[in-house]
């Protein structure tokens, strides 16, 4: 931990405790020049610089840890894993904060996903693309009529890792999913975030329905590619 990094820190006085906590904790890593591997200073202390309990600290700091933001180790503190920096417009620290983690979550979906739909295209049973080809044509027809989705999404994704024969793609997946939590409020959980991303999973059916690993990546690659074009557009206040 840089020493100075504490007093950056002033009593908080607002309702939304939670939001200030994480604005003013951001802005004190920035104006600190803390780096990732460096320690913060104990939750005991920014609660006391902020005039909040320790509860609300430790709220604040679970919200970072599903970001992936900090790690914490027994005994010994807890330590910065991604850059942080408060933000400078118009948009919450949290909501940029909360897309740039995104952004690092797709990376690794990217990589772990194109092994994952090459191995569906290859290893996919008859019955398995008659099944990932009909979840395909259910999701785009629940997008299209303006419905929630997400159900029929997780459906056809989770029928794409059955159909590879490793249970371990699907189960790694559902786990980041999982790890990763979004509030109610986020840009990056309301019902129109990434239906830009939609037409290409017929493209990707339509690969694994014809055992073309190329192609199935490609069409996963565009997918992905979407949603992160969308994320970077909201980070930058380009898309309300």
């Amino acid at each position: 931990m840089k020493r100075g990094a504490l007093h950056l820190l002033e009593p908080i006085e607002t309702p939304s405790r939670g939001v200030a906590v994480l604005d003013a904790m951001a802005e004190m890593i920035e104006k600190a020049g803390l780096q990732v591997g460096d320690r913060l200073p104990p939750e005991v202390a920014i609660a006391a610089a902020l005039g909040v309990g320790r509860s609300t600290i430790r709220e604040a700091l679970n919200r970072w840890e599903g970001l992936g933001l900090i790690r914490r180790r027994q005994g010994d503190g807890t330590y910065l894993t991604a850059k942080v920096h408060a933000s400078h417009g118009p948009l919450p620290t949290m909501v940029q904060l909360e897309g740039e983690a995104i952004l690092r979550l797709l990376e690794v979906r990217r990589v772990i996903e194109s092994g994952t739909v090459r191995r569906a295209a290859t290893n996919a049973t008859a019955a398995q693309r008659a099944e990932i080809d009909t979840l395909c044509t259910q999701l785009l027809q629940i997008v299209d009529a303006g419905q929630p989705y997400r159900a029929a999404d997780s459906a056809f994704h989770a029928a794409i890792c059955d159909s590879t024969g490793n249970p371990m793609f699907g189960q790694i997946l559902q786990r980041m999913d999982e790890a990763f939590e979004r509030s109610v409020e986020s840009p990056f959980s309301v019902p129109g975030f990434g239906l830009a991303s939609f037409p290409p999973h017929r493209d990707l059916a339509d690969a694994i329905v014809a055992g073309d690993p190329d192609a199935a990546e490609a069409a996963l690659h565009r997918i992905i590619d979407l949603v992160d074009t969308e994320i970077r557009e909201i980070i930058d206040g380009k898309k309300a």
